[in-house]
């Protein structure tokens, strides 16, 4: 290696003025874009990259942001639903479903029990309802009559 450097520096001692400036200009050109291309390119790379990493970050922040509001909301909403569990009277589901359609006036034509899935923490009663003959109002011109027929659950701790 040492011979090698040696006959580039005889060389260059060889070279007239003109010579040495036009090849010291080339040498240092190329020792830029050498640079330019093992230093510069790579970290404006990096740079980018970086960039678009911190942006893709930024919108992942915002959706577990608007998730986590999601989930408050959702979660907020159970505690409420389920302290009305808890708090609600125990009784029979069909005799309260008669009893409010006493209060209303409202004659039910027939009750029937539906299966529910099992849950670890509440056992709930589903009944079918069917009324008939239940005056809406509308427009005073025209009075109808219609068949409903609907589902009602009911939950209670286990």
């Amino acid at each position: 290696m040492r011979e090698l450097w040696r006959r580039v520096v005889a060389a260059f001692d060889g070279l007239s003025r003109n010579e040495r400036v036009l090849v010291s200009t080339a040498g240092a050109l190329a020792l830029a874009a050498l640079l330019w291309l093992a230093l510069v390119l790579p970290l404006l790379g990096a740079a980018r990259r970086a960039a678009s990493d911190a942006a893709a970050a930024e919108q992942q922040v915002e959706a577990v942001r608007a998730l986590r509001t999601r989930f408050d909301e959702v979660n907020g909403r159970l505690v409420a639903v389920e302290g009305r569990i808890q708090g609600a009277p125990a009784g029979e589901i069909f005799t309260s479903l008669e009893q409010m359609a006493a209060q209303s006036a409202v004659k039910i034509d027939s009750m029937e029990p539906r299966t529910s899935p099992a849950s670890d923490e509440y056992r709930e009663t589903k009944v079918q309802v069917s009324l008939k003959g239940v005056r809406i109002r509308t427009r005073a011109d025209k009075q109808e009559l219609l068949d409903v027929t609907f589902t009602v659950s009911s939950f209670e701790p286990i």
